[in-house]
């Protein structure tokens, strides 16, 4: 398995972990910004990262029949973890606000399903990817994701355990609440709803 110290060199590497001062999608400020999208662009290092979480999946969680991933951010990831597991693999998306399964993907009754993502912070797509799950009639086993930065206060899933690659800590502040060397720091606006 990776190290935390080899995982971060590579989140760093691919830019896919940035330090500065950020505005995140959120609103908030912080003085991290985490983009997995720049870690996917490297798939030759993104493997070794979910080779990885890979083995913990496995001693995790002992029976998995599915994997799920919510579009757009899980299906990579979600891909590759199928991949290496040797499990179908398939992924929701919104239609109307809601997830649903399209493409003629189904979640067979009892299966027992792993929810796979990119990043969870506050576990709303997961959960949303659960409602689904037991919608149709199947088992969440857990979730997985290559970053956890979900805090405990903040968190909603409950009596689930994450398994994560990594646990990163994401210190986020409101704009009049700023730590007085984050104001010092010029802003970027990295968030994909600030991109048009």
């Amino acid at each position: 398995m990776l190290s935390l110290k080899d995982s971060l060199a590579v989140l760093k590497r691919t830019n896919a972990l940035l330090e500065g001062h950020f505005i995140l999608s959120s609103g908030l400020h912080s003085s991290k910004y985490i983009q997995c999208a720049k870690l996917l662009s490297f798939p030759y290092l993104a493997k070794k990262i979910c080779v990885s979480l890979s083995k913990k999946i496995k001693s995790k969680f002992k029976k998995v029949d599915l994997i799920l991933s919510p579009a757009v951010g899980g299906i990579i990831v979600g891909y590759e973890i199928g991949s290496i597991l040797k499990k179908e693999t398939i992924f929701c998306e919104r239609v109307s606000g809601k997830f649903t399964l399209r493409r003629g993907f189904i979640i067979k009754k009892n299966s027992r399903v792993l929810i796979v993502e990119d990043v969870i912070t506050t576990g709303k797509s997961s959960l949303e990817c659960e409602k689904l799950v037991k919608k149709l009639k199947g088992k969440v086993v857990g979730f997985a994701c290559l970053i956890d930065r979900s805090d405990k206060k903040k968190i909603k899933i409950k009596n689930k355990k994450i398994v994560s690659q990594l646990k990163i800590k994401v210190p986020t502040y409101k704009k009049n609440n700023l730590p007085t060397y984050l104001k010092k720091i010029s802003i970027s606006k990295p968030g994909s709803r600030y991109l048009k």
